[in-house]
């Protein structure tokens, strides 16, 4: 078996949204049918860095502030929720124990969900609350990407996946 076919069937990382859990913040999801199927079939693990770090659903929406995600896993930002709660820590314990998932099923990719203080791979929010993007990537997609897994958004990964149909 060569890399490419042992990359093609190692299982992924997910984010739990995307299967159709409910864990977001505001305790929806994002369901992505294709995703979801991923994950039916044990192709994909779907993790929620943020339930993962020991926050509630629902929770208050939080942003980092100062920074992005690298930032964060260097101490020179914070993540804050729109009550001016620092909820940093717990962003670090979920992406720690994304991590450490990620390392378990020995998944080489991740699909998260762009815009996220957590799983964020391209744009997050600003930090004001004002609906402000910016570049940057949320506290768990800098973390699996200092360790060698690929992170990519539902965006990026749909328009692959579109251009492979």
């Amino acid at each position: 078996m060569d890399k490419k076919d042992r990359e093609r069937i190692s299982p992924m990382i997910v984010s739990a949204c995307f299967a159709g859990i409910h864990c977001r913040f505001d305790q929806r999801h994002n369901r992505i049918d294709a995703i979801q199927r991923l994950v039916r079939e044990g192709r994909a693990i779907p993790i929620c860095p943020e339930q993962m770090g020991g926050l509630p659903t629902p929770r208050n929406p939080a942003e980092i502030v100062g920074g992005d995600g690298d930032d964060v896993l260097d101490g020179r930002a914070r993540v804050v929720d729109n009550h001016g709660n620092d909820v940093t820590e717990a962003f670090l314990a979920g992406a720690r124990e994304a991590l450490a998932m990620a390392k378990a099923i020995g998944a080489k990719k991740a699909i998260l969900k762009e815009r996220s203080p957590s799983c964020g791979s391209c744009a997050i929010y600003d930090g004001t609350f004002s609906k402000t993007l910016k570049s940057g990537m949320g506290v768990t997609a800098a973390l699996l990407r200092r360790h060698g897994i690929e992170v990519v958004s539902e965006e990026t990964w749909e328009e692959k996946k579109d251009a492979q149909d």
